[in-house]
């Protein structure tokens, strides 16, 4: 498994040759997890069967039990994830803003913790 890795403000990284790429670690596979989480179903052109269904289970009048659900399930269909180990979320009443406070993942290549801050605000 193979990424170019991203830099912290989420473009692609350049320049450092092999030292841009991300290889068979639980840090690929945390990548292809935060970046599967931010596109949203139906973005994608070339694949609109493709992406995490915002609409039908977080955003919106959902409970926290459903988005939970949407998104641990969108986190298991990713190519190198065995499980989630450990997931917390938060939904602010007054703003109404759903966000995932906490994400172990059990991986191919070992556990890793994701650093989700900015994918995990609707």
């Amino acid at each position: 498994m193979r990424y170019r890795q991203l830099s912290p403000s989420g473009d692609y990284t350049f320049g450092s040759g092999q030292q841009n790429f991300l290889i068979n670690s639980p840090a690929t596979v945390a990548q292809a997890v935060e970046t599967s989480l931010k596109l949203w179903l139906g973005e994608w052109y070339l694949d609109l069967s493709v992406g995490t269904p915002y609409p039908e289970g977080v955003v919106g009048k959902h409970s926290q039990e459903k988005a939970d659900l949407t998104i641990i399930s969108q986190i298991n269909q990713v190519a190198g994830v065995v499980s989630v180990q450990d997931f917390q979320s938060n939904i602010d009443p007054n703003t109404r803003k759903y966000t995932v406070t906490s994400c172990i993942i059990n991986t191919v290549f070992g556990q890793t913790q994701l650093q989700m801050q900015n994918a995990t605000n609707f």
